[in-house]
Order: C-alpha cells, then structure tokens, then sequence
C-alpha cells in the first residue's frame, strides 16, 4: 500500500512540468528535492522561490544540483538525497529538451544531444537511484511522456518525438525488470501544451541553417506555425497544473490501484485510444512469452 508521506525526487524542476510538479507534490505533504541544474548561478532564481515557497507554506520542498547529462551530478545528487533523508520513494522523470525544425537541418550530433537528455539522462538518473529503491524493496518511477509516441507526429519536431518514444519503450521494459523488487512504474502522457510551460520558448533549432531555409518556399509557413497549430488544438480552458495534479494523484495511489499509463491531453488527440490498444498488445505479448507475472496485476491494463 502506498504510504502517506514519500521523498520524492523531481527532475528538470527548474521550470515548466518539473516546477509544477515538485510544488503540487510538496503541497500534498510530501518531502520533494527539485532536481535541476545550475543552482548557483543560472537557476539560482528558482532556488530562491522555490526555498520562499517552502518557508511561506512550511513545506518540506528543497533543491538539488542535477545535470541529467552528468553521471556524476547524478550520483552526487542521490547520494545528498539519501544523506538527508535516509531513503528516496518516487523518481519523477521529467527532464527533457524540444527541438523546432526540419529533421535533416539537424546534425546527427545534434540528435544525439536530444537523446542524451531526454532518454539517457533517464538511465543516468536510475543507475544513481535503483539501489536505494531496490534495497528498500519498493518505490515508484513516474515517467513523463508525450502524447505523440501514441498519437500522431507533426512535422518539425522528429527529434524531440523520437527520443520520447525511447524513452516510453525505456519505461516500459524497465517496469518489467523492476516489478519483483516492488518498484511500480507509471507513465503519464501530457498532450500538446503549448503555455504553462517552456517547451518552445526555449526549443532548439538546426545548427545547418542553409537547408532548413531550404524548406520554407514549401514548407515555411508550416513550420513558422506549427507550435500554434499544436495550440489551437487545445481548449482555452486547458490548464498545464492538470499535469501535476495527475502525477500527485498517481503517487498517492496505494501500489495495487495505481495506473501503468494515465493522459493528460485536453486536445482528445487520439493517443489515449492507441495506447490502450497497444498496452493491450503488451500483455498478450508477454502471456505468449510467458512471463504475465512481471506485468501489474490490477486492472489499470
């Protein structure tokens, strides 16, 4: 069953989904690390609102200094959770990096970069934490995805697209390797929001600059407007806090209620429909490996 109170650690929490999430889960009495880089210096203005916030509501909400794209951030940053807290319940993967463009005007370095951050930053992050859970023999590891690696995938976005889809590959058979030490996963699927949050304010664009010219005699209105086509298809009563809610509602669910996969998309895109067809994929697959066991045994599949 879960428990009332967990340490949870919320990666990328400097804006965006991550700050969000680390205020809501702090406001529903847990004790939250904001995980996120450069505290010094860069983010030194989050850390001091996130510290007022804390002070102002008496909530047990703290920072990290955490580079997902450093092994050794990582582990120093788990092993200060640990030294302060004693253990660590729940990893909220959030990190990640969006980038605009035309797929070919990228290089493969540049690629490369977006998967570094957004799914081996991931793995960066499990290998410093999955002892401590493993040991304890439980925890949580939420994972936050896209509704694009089930639902469709405009175009001038492929590499940001394509890494969420590894990564929800990642999560998925990492929640079969972890399920026989106790630790849960979810991975919950925000839609399309384009305000709230800093996705394409802060997007990446392609270092090859004379062929994505190339594409606007017929594609430049296109991709001018692609992020505002992606807007105009969310509700004006949309709001981006709905994703942190769902990630607290799912971390307080007791072990046995708790959803594999759960949407959070107000544009009704059609990814929730395929996920459920190809969750249910997933299970057929592993009765005919065999293997049902290490699939959850409630009824959120």
């Amino acid at each position: 069953m879960a428990t009332a109170t967990k340490v949870i650690l919320v990666t990328g929490a400097s804006s965006g989904f991550g700050r969000l999430t680390a205020r809501t889960l702090a406001r529903h009495g847990h004790v939250v690390i904001a995980g996120m880089r450069a505290t010094r210096d860069r983010n030194a203005g989050a850390v001091r609102e996130l510290e007022e916030l804390a002070a102002a509501e008496s909530l047990s909400l703290s920072a990290v200094d955490l580079d997902v794209q450093s092994p050794s951030s990582a582990d120093a940053a788990i092993a200060e959770i640990a030294a302060r807290h004693d253990r660590l319940d729940v990893v909220v993967h959030n990190a990640g990096h969006m980038v605009l463009g035309p797929t070919e005007a990228f290089t493969p370095e540049q690629l490369a970069a977006v998967y570094d951050v957004n799914v081996l930053g991931t793995q960066r992050v499990n290998r410093a934490a999955l002892p401590i859970l493993r040991r304890q023999g439980s925890g949580l590891l939420v994972w936050v995805g896209s509704s694009s690696t089930r639902g469709g995938h405009p175009p001038f976005l492929a590499p940001y697209f394509a890494a969420k889809a590894a990564m929800d590959a990642l999560a998925e058979s990492y929640a079969a390797e972890l399920i026989r030490f106790g630790i849960g996963t979810t991975i919950v699927v925000p839609g399309a929001f384009t305000s709230g949050t800093n996705h394409f304010a802060h997007a990446g664009r392609p270092d090859d600059e004379a062929t994505a010219a190339a594409y606007d005699t017929h594609y430049g209105e296109i991709r001018a407007s692609i992020d505002q086509r992606l807007a105009d298809l969310v509700p004006p009563d949309a709001d981006v806090q709905s994703v942190a809610d769902e990630i607290a509602r799912v971390v307080g669910l007791p072990d046995d209620r708790r959803p594999f996969r759960t949407h959070v998309d107000p544009s009704r895109d059609g990814s929730e429909v395929v996920s459920v067809v190809a969750d249910r994929i997933r299970v057929e697959f592993y009765r005919r490996l065999g293997i049902e066991e290490l699939l959850p045994s409630h009824a959120a599949l």
